[in-house]
C-alpha cells in the first residue's frame, strides 16, 4: 500500500510540474512574440512615438505557401524578433481567402494595396507615415520593399532578410 500511495503522490508532482512548467513557457513565448498591428491609425501614432518606420507585411495569411514560409523561417526566428522589437513597428495587411475581415479593415488593406502597388505576395514594404489631419489622409514616405529572402543560406533566411532590411533602413537615413 506504501508503494502505491508514493506512485500518487510522484505522479501528481509530475503533473503539477507539467502544468506548471507549460505555463511558464507559454508566458516566455508570449514575451518573445512579436506584436502585429492591422489597424494603420493605430501603427501611424506608435510610428511616430517610437520614431520607427513601418514594416508592413502583405500577405494572403491562409493561402500563400511564400507568405508562410517567410513567417516560419524568418518572422519567427529569434534574431528577427529582436530586430523587429529594435527597429520597426509591425503591420499586417492580410488578403485571406477562407475567412471574412471585417468590411473597414478589408478597406484599408486594399487602399494599402493599391498605393503601394502590391501584385504579389509575400511582399514587405518599409516606409513612415506623415497624417494630414484637415483632410483625414495619409501620405506615405516609403523606404523600400523586400519579399522572400531569395539566395540564402538555407535555415539562415532570417540573417539575409535582415540584412536587406538594414540596407533598405541606411540608404534611407544617408538621403535625410
Amino acid at each position: 500500500m506504501v508503494k502505491s500511495h508514493s506512485f500518487s503522490r510522484i505522479a501528481a508532482l509530475a503533473a503539477l510540474f507539467c502544468i506548471l512548467s507549460t505555463n511558464l513557457f507559454s508566458q516566455e513565448a508570449k514575451k518573445e512574440a512579436l506584436e502585429w498591428h492591422t489597424d494603420l491609425m493605430k501603427v501611424h501614432d506608435l510610428s511616430e512615438k517610437t520614431k520607427k518606420p513601418i514594416f508592413a507585411f502583405f500577405t494572403g495569411s491562409d493561402w500563400c505557401g511564400w507568405c508562410i514560409k517567410l513567417q516560419n523561417n524568418v518572422f519567427s526566428k529569434p534574431e528577427f524578433i529582436s530586430w523587429a522589437k529594435e527597429n520597426v513597428i509591425l503591420l499586417e495587411l492580410d488578403y485571406p481567402r477562407a475567412k471574412q475581415l471585417p468590411p473597414a479593415l478589408a478597406a484599408q488593406n486594399a487602399n494599402m494595396q493599391q498605393a503601394f502597388g502590391v501584385t504579389g505576395y509575400p511582399t514587405v514594404w518599409l516606409f513612415k507615415t506623415v497624417k494630414n489631419d484637415k483632410e483625414k489622409k495619409f501620405t506615405m514616405d516609403s523606404y523600400g520593399s523586400l519579399g522572400y529572402p531569395v539566395g540564402a543560406e538555407m535555415g539562415r533566411e532570417q540573417d539575409k532578410f535582415i540584412e536587406d532590411a538594414n540596407k533598405i533602413l541606411i540608404e534611407k537615413k544617408a538621403k535625410k
